[in-house]
């Protein structure tokens, strides 16, 4: 489903911004409450019921959790109900029809999905028949930020929340409920009872959000537009330059459009007096794969560090197990992205890659020169990247899946015996300035660069950043105002 995002945060955040600064302090949560069903609903109006589901049974687990203090085997029961809710959850929306579709390709059947056909019995006099469950957007970022509650509820690190508002306020925190970054409670659990909002905050918060904003706009909508164009062609048509300027765009697509997101709701959440965990640090300037993914996406590492890598015995009970913890993490780490064979091969690619650097491969490459372990790992990355989206969605046969990596790495690497050609010749004409301002804006450069400009010239920071930061909202507003919208990549997760 394409949602506008984008549209509602720019036409309606002027008025919740408003609204939540004159309201009292008892309304603030209500203010957030409300705007954040009314941000899901403009793209969701019937799964928002989803959501409000979960956040239901959630908040009433940690109640009966609280309530029964003293009795262990019921707030067991508790968290297995959350915990079940939420996957059962992610299951049926997420993963059964591409699980129905991988038995019928698998054994030549024609099962159809039992949750379509109650899907259609409930609601189809309303919304039409449908031949695929639609999934809820940002299914896995709701349902990971609640349960991420009831499990440290269990675990005592929290304390139980009684207003089922703020409750209700923490999962749908707009705009980062459908995106992340993943807030667990116990980022936010003071700020939400209490919190304090000043003219620096404010300042700051603006300041990132249009970084966010022009992030996404202006480098993630106008550079993927050459991936789009690439991926529309035949594999086997493509020259090496081709096949590298296509996966390269994607890859700084992918990274400007989720960390300028990421930017938009922590720069948000500054202006609404919270402090979110940051998501990003410059991944694409890492020298292994393993710092890669401490830099990349980092609230979803964190996540699957706490309550997946750890409980399972974490690197505490030898190699052997170390590495199929490892291994078990990364594949579920796969699926979380998405409902098809390449998200699992990609989650298995990443995982095995990290182990092999855990075993040996990590003490070479600390023995590198800092430009060859940096070119290793980004190449790898590009190539993971070539799996992450070459293969159209939902694709169950397992051959195509293969067949579409392989077909395009090998692109990538001379397979087809032309090195470049027209179209990359045009591509670098047409993209090689937004290349040079993704390449930059990805490094930590423009960083130093401001530092510098900070404490040397002081006066030109004052006044010259604010000009800047109003040129880029001015041209982020009019690309969107005149250019067709591309939404962003992570809603579909």
């Amino acid at each position: 489903m394409v949602f506008s995002g984008l549209t509602f945060m720019l036409a309606f955040l002027p008025i919740i911004l408003i609204l939540y600064y004159i309201v009292p302090k008892k309304g603030k949560n209500i203010v957030i409450l409300i705007s954040g069903l009314l941000f899901y609903s403009w793209g969701e109006p019937l799964y928002v019921l989803v959501m409000i589901i979960s956040t239901f049974i959630d908040y009433t687990a940690g109640r009966i959790m609280d309530k029964q203090d003293d009795k262990p085997k019921a707030r067991k029961i508790c968290l297995l109900v959350s915990i079940l809710m939420n996957l059962g959850l992610l299951g049926i929306f997420k993963y059964s029809d591409f699980l129905v579709g991988s038995i019928n390709s698998w054994f030549g059947l024609e099962i159809k999905n039992p949750f379509v056909t109650l899907f259609n019995a409930i609601f189809g006099g309303f919304t039409g028949k449908i031949e695929n469950l639609p999934m809820p957007i940002g299914i896995s970022f709701f349902t990971f930020q609640s349960m991420s509650y009831t499990i440290d509820l269990y675990r005592r690190k929290i304390k139980v929340q009684k207003s089922a508002v703020n409750f209700m306020a923490f999962v749908t925190l707009f705009p980062q409920i459908v995106a992340g970054p993943i807030v667990r409670y116990e980022d936010v659990q003071n700020e939400l009872d209490e919190r304090s909002i000043t003219e620096s905050m404010v300042g700051e918060g603006i300041s990132r959000f249009i970084t966010g904003l022009g992030k996404k706009v202006l480098i993630a909508d106008n550079i993927g537009a050459l991936w789009d164009s690439v991926k529309a062609l035949d594999p086997s048509s493509l020259s090496v330059t081709a096949a590298w300027l296509g996966i390269l765009a994607f890859t700084f697509q992918i990274f400007f459009d989720f960390s300028g997101y990421s930017d938009m709701a922590i720069g948000l959440g500054k202006m609404m007096g919270f402090k979110f965990p940051e998501n990003f640090n410059y991944p694409y300037m890492s020298k292994s794969i393993s710092e890669f993914w401490r830099r990349w996406h980092m609230t979803l590492g964190g996540w699957f560090k706490s309550y997946v890598y750890f409980p399972l015995g974490g690197s505490r009970k030898g190699l052997p197990r170390t590495v199929v913890n490892l291994l078990i993490v990364w594949t579920i780490t796969g699926i979380w992205h998405g409902a098809s064979w390449n998200f699992m091969l990609w989650g298995a690619y990443f995982g095995v890659l990290i182990v092999l650097e855990k075993l040996f491969l990590g003490k070479w490459l600390e023995k590198l020169p800092g430009f060859f372990s940096w070119l290793y790992t980004f190449v790898l990355v590009v190539i993971g990247w070539v799996m992450f989206d070459i293969v159209p969605a939902g694709t169950v046969d397992i051959g195509e899946v293969f067949g579409r990596i392989f077909g395009y790495v090998g692109a990538m690497f001379g397979a087809n015996g032309v090195f470049t050609n027209s179209f990359a010749a045009n591509a670098i004409v047409n993209y090689g300035a937004i290349f040079a301002l993704a390449i930059l804006g990805s490094s930590d450069v423009i960083k130093r660069i401001c530092n510098f400009i900070k404490e040397k010239a002081p006066k030109w920071t004052l006044y010259g950043y604010p000009i800047v930061q109003t040129g880029v909202l001015v041209m982020s507003i009019a690309f969107i105002t005149t250019s067709s919208y591309h939404p962003f990549l992570y809603f579909n997760f």
